[in-house]
């Protein structure tokens, strides 16, 4: 058997769950791998996947942009109203002693999703267009994957989905665009995680 310091480290892959490595030969686009032990999906080469999340972190950029700007939910009670936006909501303890949890709430549900499309599309677009990874790209797309455990768009939509039906106990609750962009973000997002396989674009930038 052969040591694996002798291997050729670009053939190897090792599993995300178990550790367990394997060689990998030619991949062609539609193949699929899956590891023995736990099945965990090792990489997919799906066909089209580069514009597709291209597309997806676009359409996800001017959703999440647009939603800071209108209405993410509004209380009526008695005849009077207010409405909140998303920037209001993260900033709510602004200036008391709960300073760190705005910064930290505004943080995980708007910069850290926008810095991750940003560094997708700009990691993606080159190797899409068939063309060299531009400076920086193996360093951009290692930060993207770093903030994915971080970046909590999804988290915030649910949480906000429970306190809203508690609040129609007490007054009438009406949800504004923005949580329906919001909601759509969290669904593509879904669907960019799906399809995007990162060991092809690992390998895609050490070309």
């Amino acid at each position: 058997m052969k040591d694996v310091a002798q291997l050729d480290l670009d053939t190897l892959i090792a599993c995300p769950k178990c550790d367990a490595l394997y060689r990998v030969g030619v991949v062609n686009k539609g193949d699929q791998g899956r590891c023995e032990r736990c099945h965990t999906r090792l990489f997919t080469r799906r066909r089209d996947a580069g514009l597709v999340i291209i597309a997806t972190a676009f359409a996800s950029t001017v959703l999440v942009i647009a939603a800071l700007f209108l209405p993410f939910i509004e209380i009526r009670r008695l005849g009077f109203s207010n409405a909140a936006t998303i920037v209001d909501a993260a900033l709510a303890f602004y200036g008391g002693p709960l300073f760190a949890l705005s910064l930290a709430v505004l943080a995980l549900i708007i910069a850290l999703p926008l810095a991750r499309l940003v560094l997708t599309i700009y990691t993606l677009t080159p190797l899409v267009l068939d063309r060299k990874p531009w400076p920086g790209a193996k360093r951009a797309f290692r930060f993207s994957e770093a903030m994915r455990p971080w970046s909590m768009a999804e988290i915030f939509v649910v949480g906000c989905a429970v306190s809203l039906i508690k609040l129609t106990d007490l007054a009438r609750v009406e949800i504004g665009p923005a949580f329906w962009m919001f909601v759509a973000v969290v669904v593509l997002m879904a669907v960019q995680n799906v399809v995007m396989c990162r060991w092809s674009v690992w390998k895609a930038l050490d070309r």
